[in-house]
């Protein structure tokens, strides 16, 4: 049917949009939804930097200019040692799962995003600041945060800093369009049915015929955010679990089999380690400390006395591991081994890798102090595989996955 002669034809005439699902109720409880659900992605984000000790070293340190945004930071702890994995599966899987009802939140406000005039008062304004900041920073971090979980770095610098500063402005935006809202929120949520009849800018005077109920687009919502939390929780664990993360890159496929068969984010041949650097005739660990240097060979290590531990690997993109057993070396034995017997203290690890992001950390001194904190020779009762660190990796608890650093070579300890 065409539409009639004086059919509005701009978006900022009110009868421009005729859905009759639009309206207060049916907004604010999606807005609910997401008051709960973004807080806590914004407090596991926050959380999620804070481990990467940044105030201890540049090298962690993605977002050296962070100034007063760096006034939470803390020194990241050991205990529980699945913090990490937690912390981060709740935050990706929250974040993918959200993504339904922050596009069904959109779609609900759109009116309002080209209503005219502008601003009918400063209140009106501040609220039209508010949305549009609050909608732009939507958007902008649930779009570089899918794009890092699936590797696709398409997005101009560093995804750190991006996020970092990112998740602040929209936060903020969210902060004052919700104290702004909240009132208004609760108030329509009073009802347990909805109104028959509301009033309201997001009410179309024309309204089309409706095929769904609002009760039903909830329901619609719901199940699409359902499909998501299936197709990507199962990367937080091993097994038949994770094949059910269809939409994860460390899902679905198939990380081989055996004791060294479980996922990895970056093979030996990516990060350029040969067998001719690694062989036993020419890798060496350098350790150095208060007293000097010492070098040691694999077997040389393999002779000093060795610990095991239960630990996970948990990465920034949402994936992990269940428990493996990790045999090695504890890192605070051999700062013991360069003058450190009693008091451990931070440590700065180097990889053989020569190229690209974290093949240098730190770890802080209670980290190097954990009895569970290990320089790697074997992993579930079998040497480490080129892929998993071979000759030697850093492993400690709750750390996140780019710290527990493969190929390494050199350990330098110290007040960082």
């Amino acid at each position: 049917m065409r539409d009639a002669p004086d059919a509005p034809r701009l978006p900022s005439s009110p009868g421009f949009w005729r859905s009759p699902l639009r309206g207060p109720w049916f907004t604010s409880v999606l807005g609910i939804v997401l008051l709960a659900g973004i807080t806590v992605l914004f407090v596991t984000g926050l959380v999620s930097y804070a481990a990467y000790n940044p105030d201890l070293a540049s090298v962690n340190d993605k977002t050296p200019d962070k100034g007063i945004l760096g006034f939470y930071l803390f020194a990241w702890p050991t205990d529980p040692h699945w913090l990490y994995r937690l912390n981060q599966g709740v935050h990706v899987t929250l974040g993918i799962t959200l993504i339904p009802v922050l596009l069904a939140k959109l779609w609900s406000v759109v009116p309002r995003l080209f209503a005219l005039p502008p601003a009918r008062s400063l209140a009106h304004a501040l609220e039209r600041i508010s949305l549009l900041l609050l909608v732009g920073g939507a958007l902008f971090e649930f779009v570089t945060g899918v794009l890092n979980i699936q590797l696709d770095y398409v997005f101009p610098g560093s995804f750190y800093a991006l996020h970092f500063y990112g998740a602040w402005v929209f936060f903020a935006a969210f902060v004052a369009h919700a104290l702004l809202k909240l009132p208004t929120a609760l108030r329509n949520l009073r009802h347990l049915r909805e109104p028959v009849a509301e009033k309201s800018d997001l009410v179309s005077p024309r309204p089309a015929e409706p095929t769904v109920s609002r009760r039903g687009a909830l329901w619609f919502v719901g199940g699409g955010s359902l499909l998501l939390f299936a197709t990507t929780a199962g990367q937080n664990f091993d097994g038949p679990l994770r094949r059910t993360a269809l939409l994860a890159p460390h899902g679905g496929g198939d990380p081989g089999s055996g004791p060294n068969g479980f996922q990895i984010n970056k093979t030996a041949a990516y990060a350029g380690i040969d067998a001719a650097r690694t062989g036993e005739d020419t890798w060496r660990l350098v350790v150095t400390g208060r007293t000097g240097t010492v070098r040691l060979s694999r077997a040389r290590l393999a002779e000093l006395p060795l610990h095991s531990a239960a630990l996970p690997i948990a990465c920034v993109e949402g994936w992990s591991t269940s428990d493996q057993w990790w045999r090695g070396v504890r890192l605070r034995d051999l700062a013991a081994l360069v003058g450190y017997d009693d008091d451990p203290p931070d440590v700065f690890v180097e990889s053989l890798q020569q190229r690209g992001a974290f093949r240098q950390a730190a770890l802080r001194a209670n980290q190097v102090a954990d009895p569970r904190s290990l320089l790697a020779l074997h992993v579930n009762g079998e040497p480490l595989s080129p892929d998993h660190g071979y000759p030697a990796r850093i492993i400690v608890p709750a750390a996140p996955g780019v710290l527990n650093t493969k190929w390494v070579a050199r350990l330098t300890f110290g007040d960082l």
